[in-house]
């Protein structure tokens, strides 16, 4: 695998955006603030902005999970996988294709080709694609996940919640980072970043990180790794304070990553783990470039913010297809030989591109943050996005498998068997409020409404000959446009009670949106000529209604919150592979109940030694389907419970040593796939450990473990039987430099 020009590391689109996290401190009460950092100067705890004003973890009446940048560091916290493990009731569901990690909260839930199910804010700038999430976090100042329903504060995506990024900043004065390590797959990693003084009132930072490694999974028919990787990414912030009121911050981003992909297994239980022997290794390429320009003018009544971003997103995707065995053990030779005789039996192998542009441009209004009980925002938000997918499958010749692009591959080893392509234009605007205000020393209200508008277009690319003719259903037709307009109110309003500064009690209610969509052109007949309940070429928008009442204690060096909900979601997604097309679909179901809770505490029981647990449960049930049969089942990509559980040191081991030892242990409880509930993946127990020391000088080595016990499961399920297997123990040292 070798880097052909550089693409690029994104962060992502803005919908509504607040300066987005402001110093957060402690680790993850597993979630809220479970191992002790910078806090605040005044010691009132950390402080946040997740719901667009500054306060403390304390007084936030959301339930709100915080990193700061001492907790990533000593959390080992690289990738979105090992925040959200720190997270209850909140799930990653990792797939094989590097553009598809799905984030699911509270049971919102998230698919292949789907909209986000949560806001993902980079600086202030919203991702645009949800390609763009599972990247390397590196130069990271701060993470903040906020759960439950957020449209109202940041848009359509916010349906499960929203996650909120913080870079860090660029200094006054020179100083940078750089670690360096190597890990069992034969890989080795690189991160750092580099900030200072340009000129008076002007001030730069430079980032960036490069990942790469053999891999951790065997295909032992080829005798290599399967999931080789090389990641390659880099940021640059340039900050100018124009006047002492005007601020011009200007950021740029890319990412390479290179991987393989395709590499599933066919079984009849998502707990049954099977070795991967695919004779092609696959391609897994993704580039993603940002650039962003915010402008930010501080008068004396009113803050004006405007943020302007631009991103494009490239990935192709090919391999093995259906059963994905080598050629002569796969489900298709064996069956065209019996069709066509011996010697003519023939395996398939699959491609898919994705190309995506946007341009997204958000305005707001606000009251300055002075302390006054009254305090209000209002903006508009609007984005403009081209995308365009091609997918189909090829006849493999045993040649290898080449990628397709925009057309029909006419290369004689890579012969095309099928192929769907569709060109999408997605025009979408919001108007956006909230307010707050302080009815007493002791009782807060807030509100906010969002109106979020979403027209699409598809117009459909793939040529006549390869659309799908199915007896009975018209036949769709090359050229067709298809064009859908979604929209809804988002409204959100909270009550605050703090009958004491250590006591803090809400309660609300608030509603999110997710746009619908297009399936491929076609996939509505084969999807009924299979008689498949609930999937068209058109999916329905998603809301979901969420009522939540929460509480949060300091009670000396014990920290507790917790968090009540019930959600009634209308037009959930579900995902479904149809293999005469090998297209990925999402169909609709029309209402599912989603009731739980959390649970966290954190506590330091002796100096510099911290432990911290937590639960969260989520009840689901699919309340109207299509088929009645589904009625009463769990809701697909759901797990009931998640428990966390950790331990971390970290002090002085002499006047010139500071030492951490931390181990975290997380349990996710049984998950079920698809609607039908065919199968249900056991619980999983996870471990990880890091261990280190500091010196003086900035010199830092330390030592980890993921997944410590080497826990075998598959991290993926989908309908058919496909299924992912989660990567094993991964273990190295890093050595870091601060300057």
């Amino acid at each position: 695998m070798k880097f052909s020009g550089l693409s690029l590391a994104t962060r992502g689109l803005v919908s509504s955006t607040a300066m987005a996290v402001a110093a957060l401190a402690a680790a993850p009460l597993a979630a809220q603030d479970a191992v002790p950092a910078a806090e605040a100067a005044d010691d009132q705890g950390i402080l946040v902005t997740g719901l667009r004003r500054s306060e403390t973890l304390q007084d936030t009446p959301a339930a709100v999970t915080a990193f700061d940048s001492q907790a990533i560091q000593d959390a080992g916290i690289e990738r979105p996988a090992d925040f959200i493990a720190l997270t209850p009731n909140v799930n990653l569901v990792e797939t094989q294709n590097a553009g598809n990690a799905f984030v699911i909260i509270r049971g919102i839930t998230q698919n292949r080709n789907s909209e986000p199910s949560v806001a993902v804010i980079v600086d202030g700038v919203q991702q645009v694609n949800a390609a763009q999430f599972n990247q390397d976090l590196f130069d990271i100042d701060q993470i903040e996940v906020l759960k439950g329903p957020q449209g109202g504060l940041y848009g359509r995506n916010a349906i499960g919640g929203a996650i909120i990024i913080s870079t860090k900043k660029p200094t006054d004065e020179f100083s940078g980072n750089i670690t360096a390590g190597v890990d069992n797959g034969f890989g080795y990693f690189l991160r750092g970043g580099v900030s200072g003084p340009i000129a008076e009132n002007v001030k730069f930072r430079i980032a960036g990180s490069w990942y790469d490694t053999d891999g951790f999974i065997e295909n032992t028919f080829l005798n290599e790794k399967a999931d080789p990787v090389q990641d390659f990414s880099l940021r640059a912030n340039l900050l100018i304070d124009a006047t002492d009121r005007l601020t011009i911050d200007l950021r740029g981003s890319m990412n390479q990553l290179r991987t393989q992909g395709l590499y599933y297994n066919i079984v009849g239980d998502v707990n049954t783990v099977a070795d991967v022997e695919v004779n092609n290794p696959g391609q897994n390429d993704r580039d993603i470039y940002n650039a962003a320009l915010k402008i930010e003018y501080a008068g004396e009544n009113a803050v004006l913010t405007s943020i302007s971003s631009y991103d494009t997103v490239k990935e192709v995707l090919t391999g093995d297809a259906f059963d994905f065995k080598p050629i002569r053990e796969s489900f298709f030779f064996n069956l065209f030989e019996t069709i066509f005789g011996p010697g003519r039996g023939f395996d398939l192998n699959q491609s898919q591109y994705l190309n995506v542009k946007a341009f997204s441009q958000e305005v707001r209004l606000a009251s300055p943050e002075d302390g006054r009980a009254f305090n209000w925002m209002a903006g508009g938000y609007l984005i403009d996005t081209t995308r365009f997918i091609s997918t189909g499958n090829m006849i493999d010749t045993g040649n290898g498998v080449l990628p397709v692009f925009r057309s029909p591959s006419t290369n004689p080893l890579n012969p095309q068997f099928s192929f769907l392509s569709d060109g999408q234009e997605n025009f979408a605007w919001a108007l956006f409020a909230n307010a707050g205000y302080e009815l007493s020393p002791e009782l807060r209200v807030d509100g906010s409404l969002r109106y979020d508008r979403d027209r699409r277009r598809q117009t459909t690319l793939t040529p006549q000959a390869f659309l799908p003719v199915v007896p009975g259903v018209p036949q769709a037709r090359s050229g067709e446009v298809r064009a859908a307009v979604f929209d809804d109110w988002q409204p959100k309003i909270t009550l605050t009670y703090e009958p004491s500064p250590d006591v803090t009690l809400y309660g609300g209610y608030s509603r999110g949106f997710r746009s619908g969509g297009f399936n491929q052109t076609g996939v509505g007949a084969e999807a009924a000529a299979n008689r498949i309940a609930g999937v068209g070429d058109l999916f329905q928008a998603e809301t979901a209604d969420t009522f939540e009442v929460g509480a949060k204690a300091q009670l000396g060096p014990v920290r507790l919150a917790g968090a009540a909900y019930t959600t009634k979601s209308e037009n959930s997604y579900f995902f479904v592979f149809l293999a005469q097309s090998s297209t990925q679909n999402l169909g609709n179901i029309p209402e599912t109940r989603l009731t739980g809770f959390e649970l966290e505490a954190t506590a330091e029981i002796l100096p510099d030694l911290d432990i911290n647990a937590a639960i969260g449960v989520t009840d689901s049930e699919i309340k109207a389907f299509p088929d009645a049969s589904v009625i009463g089942n769990k809701a697909p990509q759901v797990s009931n419970y998640t428990f966390n559980l950790g331990a971390q040191y970290a002090g002085a081991i002499s006047d010139s040593v500071d030492g951490l030892l931390r181990i975290d242990y997380r349990r996710i409880g049984k998950t079920w796939w698809e609607p039908f509930n065919t199968t249900v993946r056991q619980p999983v127990d996870l471990v990880d450990v890091r261990a280190g020391v500091t010196l003086q000088n900035g010199v830092s080595i330390t030592g980890f473990a993921q997944n410590l016990f080497d826990e075998t499961y598959n991290a993926e399920f989908s309908p058919g039987g496909f299924v992912f297997r989660a990567r094993p123990a991964r273990y190295g040292v890093e050595v870091g430099y601060k300057f």
